[in-house]
């Protein structure tokens, strides 16, 4: 059986850096993913998509901050088990806990936090004709490798963050883009927005508004995609690759039968500390939800440190905290 102070269910970016603000206060910490690698989202659905809203860098690629986060968080020593899925926790008789996964592994801790992003996730999926038929073949619903779309034709539907990320940084790789959104206007970054706009003005995005692709085509893969306009004529791509971007489905899986308050698959938190019903589990990114909840990573590190003070005092209940900038105690491992 593994012994730890916190055991942190999730290695995407807000679960790396709780590790951080947990080891500034001398807890030891856990780290489980159902995963095979840690970075959660990040590394697994769009490693080579850009950020640009993390603090200190104007741009950052997914894969770059995971691995910049695990630099970060070396001095701890934290430990992981990766690629197994939490099935289980059972409250001890001093309230500590044991968390199972579905290899049998099992963790002791003092304090669980709940970071799994949107838990169980797949994409959401358009209703295109034959879309099912060609995914694998010329549709597909991430970007991984953004090589991959090299000098082809590539089109993209969606018109949040990652409909407008993806249209920006593969204007420069693929031989044509075409960015097809059912609106007028974007949901995503109104920085983000303008700068596809300002592309198509420039004439290297073609950007189509108020249309929906209703069918697409090919012989063995991808060769056409069929658009329907506002006046429901019906225009013809030629395409190599479709990807759409319309978000992700959540589905908490196990987490739903943990005895937690949940609300629309995500979790009810106290915003003081980010604790869920359950004294000593928390939860934080973007599997919580509150008033005014925005489902920003930089959100999510500002409750992992709060989380983290909240923490102690289950971890060393004898122990008064007491709360002094890294640039003062510096970063000092165990």
């Amino acid at each position: 059986m593994i012994q730890t102070d916190i055991c942190i269910i999730g290695a995407g970016p807000v679960g790396l850096f709780s590790v951080f603000e947990a080891g500034l206060l001398k807890m030891r910490c856990h780290v489980m993913d159902a995963l095979p690698q840690v970075g959660g989202q990040l590394s697994e659905i769009y490693p080579q998509k850009p950020i640009y809203d993390i603090p200190g860098y104007p741009e950052v690629k997914a894969q770059e901050l995971v691995d910049n986060l695990m630099k970060q968080i070396a001095p701890f020593s934290p430990t992981f088990t990766l690629g197994e899925r939490v099935e289980g926790i059972e409250r001890q008789e001093d309230k500590s806990f044991i968390v199972t996964t579905n290899e049998n592994t099992t963790v002791h801790c003092k304090v669980i936090v709940i970071a799994g992003g949107l838990g169980c996730f797949e994409p959401r999926k358009p209703a295109i004709e034959r879309l099912e038929d060609f995914e694998g073949k010329g549709v597909a619903y991430m970007v991984k490798d953004p090589e991959h779309f090299r000098d082809k034709q590539v089109v993209l539907a969606g018109g949040g963050d990652s409909a407008l990320d993806w249209a920006i940084y593969l204007s420069d790789i693929a031989k044509s883009l075409t960015l097809v959104h059912r609106g007028e206007t974007f949901r995503g970054a109104p920085d983000s927005a303008e700068k596809v706009v300002h592309l198509a003005q420039q004439g290297r995005i073609n950007l189509v508004l108020k249309s929906n692709i209703v069918k697409i085509d090919g012989n063995g893969h991808l060769k056409e995609v069929h658009i329907a306009g506002a006046d429901n004529e019906i225009s013809t791509l030629e395409a190599d690759h479709l990807i759409p971007l319309f978000g992700l489905s959540p589905k908490l899986g196990p987490i739903a039968n943990w005895g937690l308050n949940i609300d629309k698959s995500a979790i009810l938190v106290d915003t003081t500390d980010y604790s869920t019903n359950v004294e000593g589990i928390y939860a934080i990114g973007d599997i919580n939800t509150y008033t005014g909840k925005l489902k920003l990573i930089l959100c999510g590190f500002h409750e992992a440190a709060l989380m983290c003070q909240s923490a102690f005092k289950h971890v060393f209940p004898d122990q008064r905290l007491s709360f002094k900038y890294t640039t003062v105690n510096g970063v000092n491992a165990f």
